[in-house]
């Protein structure tokens, strides 16, 4: 235990690097998957078609080799493109490495996420504001947008958990977060089933306060819905 309260500040360094890592990284899954709805619901077969393959291979690709994938290919693009341009050495570093990775993953899944629950809007009630004479920006914002959120909190909450504990994953190419501080710390005081443990709290502690905001923001969106009612 006196170990452990020794690396305390460098666990916390951890915890902040990991939590910026997942927040980056669903930041720009969102845009993928906001990006990819839009193409999947598009009456153009080619840009339909261009993200069904997205979603399809990269699903069945797993989270570790995609890791892999981005942080050694592009380093080796970067410096590819580099050296054409005349320029030295480029270093990749594993934190955007796992932005990347994590974000092209689960963009993928939040594009059938944000799919689904436009499909799961009433087209009446779009027909209806149309009637009204709303149009364009006006319908998205007004009608569109404030259901599809509703609709899409739940599956969001998800690919939001399961995408935080993948963040334990970018520890292997180097990136000295919550997990692989502890792994050296562990090793360093020969005491890894300590430091994992705190881990684990880390992360149930995560889940936690993770699961109590969605679900407020889940009420918050059902609230004009039962007041309709």
């Amino acid at each position: 235990m006196e170990n452990l309260i020794r690396y305390v500040p460098l666990l916390l360094n951890g915890v902040l690097v990991t939590v910026a890592l997942a927040l980056i990284s669903l930041l720009f899954a969102t845009l993928f998957g906001a990006l990819g709805a839009a193409g999947r619901i598009s009456r153009r077969p080619l840009a339909s078609g261009a993200v069904l393959l997205y979603t399809t291979l990269v699903r069945g690709i797993p989270d570790l080799v995609m890791l892999l994938l981005v942080y050694f290919g592009g380093q080796r693009l970067l410096n590819n493109l580099a050296s054409l341009l005349g320029l030295g050495p480029v270093s990749l570093s594993p934190f955007w490495a796992g932005v990347v990775a994590i974000a092209f993953i689960y963009g993928a899944y939040l594009t059938e996420t944000f799919r689904g629950a436009y499909q799961t809007i009433p087209q009446g009630q779009v027909e209806a504001a149309q009637a009204l004479g709303l149009r364009g920006f006006a319908l998205h914002w007004n009608v569109t947008i404030p259901q599809l959120i509703r609709f899409a909190l739940p599956g969001y909450a998800n690919v939001w958990q399961v995408l935080v504990k993948s963040t334990a994953v970018v520890s292997v190419i180097g990136l000295e977060d919550l997990v692989g501080i502890a792994n050296e710390a562990g090793k360093t005081a020969r005491e890894p089933f300590i430091f994992y443990m705190a881990v684990l709290a880390v992360y149930l502690f995560i889940t936690w306060i993770s699961t109590t905001l969605f679900e407020a923001m889940e009420r918050r969106y059902a609230a004009p819905l039962a007041h309709a009612r």
